[in-house]
């Protein structure tokens, strides 16, 4: 036992230790929090940098697991309803595993309770809290919790969802606070993004508006404008399909004139009611339409399905002015792509406009060039008859008064028969000035209109709408003789259809390359017996006998019938051909 003092001189080292432990101790910790500031404003600076939203999505989350020393996190977008995730990203759940478990969440459980209360939240367990839903196979194991609100301009973005903090221990006050704070930074650098985005949208429609109004006023065509038009908006908003339609005059349908990019094929000469249908709601509403889906949405006309892997889609009106609407452009995109937005549709609208003014100067150059043909036509007709003719009757005149002084005979005689001939000349001319004087016949008179009016009258008879697909210039190359024997083969066909098929669906394409008009009407029903009566089809054949075609018929492996009645568009010569069967 030491002397008093040296317990004095003992004492004093002991609070001494005590005190250098407990400064190392707050060296420590001011040096822990000075690197995790350090750490956070490098976050910070790291979000702030990237200009690509993707990009800073990916960014953010990847800082907050760093940040709290997560093994697990993720962000939440919150979609436009405001009740369910649009877009999910993930660290820490490698490739394989997000493969097995599934398709994102879209907000139920936890993820939906920071939907309905943004506010953070800090779980020492998840299974605990009330509203829990449990993991789906597969997914890794999560105990504790940390989830905090992004918001962009008092707007809740989405969510930071941390899980797992390594080493066992749980998420405490200093990392909600840190994350609080990278969400506050995170928030900026979304707007940042998105401002750029959308800017650089903006760059890409005034450059595709520039190149449109340079081909309108270089003379191009309505075809090639809508064509460039429709490709450029399906490229801006990144649409797996670009479909331009126009009403079709006193037929209350719309005609597809040009489709871009997936299953365009299977929609190029459609003919759509415009009663009931996505375009037809836009050009009847002069107002853009949207659908979420596309192969759900009853807006889509029936028969057989053409939009496999197709989702969101938007309707515009070409024009909404005084001229009227004077079509639709249609866009759509893939399954799993985000739904069309108010931010999308607005420059859309101003590319209809464009595409309005294409089929205005289209057909403003239609008429000018229609007047100077007829102005030519009156002219010709005129030197016909002021000069042609009156010369051609004076010549007449002057042989048949010359033929008087022709003794021989047979000389007389062919002077008399070349007065005939003038004659008849003249009679020709005059027909050919009648002919260069005729006018175009009214309009909805042409072959397309008049195959849609047949279609719609025996719609109510057979049931159903069939459905009606025409391609190429058939009111322009097919003679008015073809056009009639097709309508009346029509008619035969779908009145046959209606009696005899039992049939609830029916397909008609009508088409034409200029050399060949092709009519295939084709059903689902039983078929033609072979005890059936013949007389329609005896019909329809000697129909294309006369114009020197032919017609078949095939019976498809799926049931039904096909008709296919073909003949040349020149109206040739006819001959005996038989019905083909198939």
């Amino acid at each position: 036992m030491g002397s008093p003092e040296e317990a004095r001189i003992r004492l004093p080292q002991l609070r001494l230790d005590e005190l250098l432990e407990e400064l190392q101790a707050r060296l420590d910790a001011a040096r822990g929090t000075r690197d995790r500031v350090h750490s956070l404003l490098e976050a910070v600076l790291s979000v702030g940098r990237e200009l690509d939203l993707e990009q800073a999505l990916k960014s953010i989350v990847e800082a907050a697991a760093a940040l709290v020393d997560a093994q697990y996190a993720a962000l939440g977008v919150i979609g436009p309803d405001g009740r369910r995730l649009s877009a999910f990203y993930t660290v820490g759940v490698s490739e394989e595993q997000i493969a097995s478990i599934g398709p994102y969440p879209e907000g139920h459980g936890i993820l939906g309770e920071l939907i309905r209360h943004p506010e953070p939240l800090c779980l020492a367990k998840l299974s605990e809290h009330p509203a829990s839903y449990g993991f789906p196979p597969h997914h890794p194991a999560m105990n504790t919790f940390l989830g905090v609100p992004i918001r962009v301009r008092d707007e809740v973005f989405g969510n930071l969802y941390l899980t797992e903090k390594r080493g066992g221990g749980q998420f405490d006050e200093e990392d909600v606070s840190v994350t609080q704070t990278l969400a506050v930074a995170a928030g900026v650098a979304i707007d940042n993004a998105r401002l750029y985005a959308e800017s650089r949208l903006r760059e890409r429609w005034l450059r595709a508006n520039a190149e449109i109004t340079n081909s309108l006023m270089s003379g191009a065509g309505q075809a090639e404008a809508l064509a460039l038009i429709a490709e450029r908006a399906r490229e801006i908003t990144g649409a797996a399909l670009a479909v331009v339609a126009t009403p079709m005059a006193d037929t209350g349908s719309l005609g597809v004139e040009l489709a871009l990019g997936q299953q365009a094929e299977a929609l190029r000469g459609l003919v759509l009611p415009q009663d009931g249908t996505l375009m037809g709601e836009a050009v009847t509403g002069a107002a853009a339409v949207t659908s979420d889906d596309v192969t759900r949405d009853a807006r889509v006309s029936a028969g057989p399905l053409r939009f496999t892997g197709l989702g969101p889609a938007v309707a515009v009106p070409i024009g909404t002015g005084e001229g009227g609407v004077r079509g639709v452009v249609m866009l759509v995109r893939e399954t799993g792509r985000t739904p069309f937005t108010g931010k999308e549709t607005e420059p859309l609208q101003v590319f209809a406009a464009q595409a309005a003014i294409a089929m205005e100067l289209a057909e403003r150059r239609r008429d000018a060039e229609t007047i100077a043909v007829l102005k030519d036509r009156d002219r010709i007709a005129r030197d016909l008859h002021d000069l042609a003719i009156q010369r051609l009757f004076a010549t007449g005149m002057t042989l048949q008064s010359a033929g008087r002084f022709i003794e021989h005979a047979g000389a007389n005689e062919r002077v008399l028969r070349a007065v005939d001939d003038l004659d008849e000349t003249i009679k020709i001319i005059r027909s050919t000035i009648f002919g260069l004087q005729a006018r175009e016949g009214p309009a909805g008179t042409g072959l397309r209109a008049r195959v849609v009016g047949v279609v719609g009258e025996a719609t109510p008879v057979l049931g159903f709408a069939p459905s009606v697909r025409m391609e190429g210039l058939v009111d322009t190359d097919v003679p008015r003789e073809t056009a009639d024997h097709a309508v009346a083969v029509l008619s035969e066909a779908l009145t046959n259809i209606a009696r005899h098929a039992r049939a609830d669906r029916a397909d008609v394409i009508l088409k034409t390359d200029g050399r060949e008009l092709c009519l295939t009407v084709t059903d689902n029903g039983v078929g033609i017996p072979p005890e059936g009566r013949r007389s329609g089809l005896r019909n329809m054949q000697e129909r294309a006998r006369q114009l020197g075609g032919r017609l078949e018929l095939r019976s498809p492996e799926d049931g039904g019938t096909t008709l296919v009645w073909q003949v040349p568009v020149a109206g040739q010569e006819g001959h005996d051909t038989p019905v083909e069967e198939a």
